[in-house]
């Protein structure tokens, strides 16, 4: 029962390098379009200006890598599909419960930029491989593309961490509120 079961499944295996790279642009690709829902509900929630500047602009980017990678998938001749991806809905679902179990103001947005540097990770690391593999297998154009958006990944990280250590972090030491959250109390 258990051989049958396998070489049921045989046709969902990668067996080249190809196969992976498309396997997982379809998780990346689920994965960015899974964001261009949840940044807005980050957007609401959070109460600092530059973060919440960070996340519409984020928003923005994410909606042209979506673009993008249809445009990866494009020049491999392939059509542009998702893939569930668990790492993001996890990542995600996470993030949803920072956002729920926290006060508004400087400890809800804490926990959304450590939230949204959980994504960034996992999208550096992605794109990232998605890069490495476009190199091996030489496909210059998705390479090309790919990089793009590696780079502005790292580059929101970077404003991520420069936004928390510029004072946010040290706001939601004392678990700071907001004045329009006193009348919340």
């Amino acid at each position: 029962m258990e051989t049958k079961k396998k070489s049921s499944q045989k046709s969902e295996v990668a067996g080249t390098l190809r196969e992976l790279f498309l396997d997982s642009l379809k998780d990346i690709y689920y994965a960015e379009n899974a964001l261009v829902k949840t940044l807005p509900v980050m957007f609401e929630q959070a109460t600092n200006q530059k973060l919440k500047t960070a996340i519409k602009d984020h928003l923005a980017q994410t909606k042209e890598q979506v673009v993008r990678l249809e445009m990866v998938f494009e020049s491999l001749g392939e059509k542009a599909e998702g893939k569930k991806c668990p790492a993001i809905e996890g990542i995600i679902t996470e993030g949803n419960e920072v956002m729920n179990s926290t006060v508004e103001g400087p400890v809800r947005d804490a926990g959304i930029i450590a939230s949204a540097q959980k994504v960034e990770h996992y999208e550096i690391a992605s794109y990232g491989t998605l890069a490495a593999f476009a190199k091996t297998l030489n496909e210059r154009t998705a390479l090309d593309l790919l990089l793009r958006t590696l780079g502005e990944e790292k580059k929101s990280d970077t404003l991520l961490s420069y936004i928390a250590d510029t004072n946010l972090n040290s706001q939601a030491v004392d678990g700071k509120l907001q004045s329009k959250d006193l009348n919340a109390v």
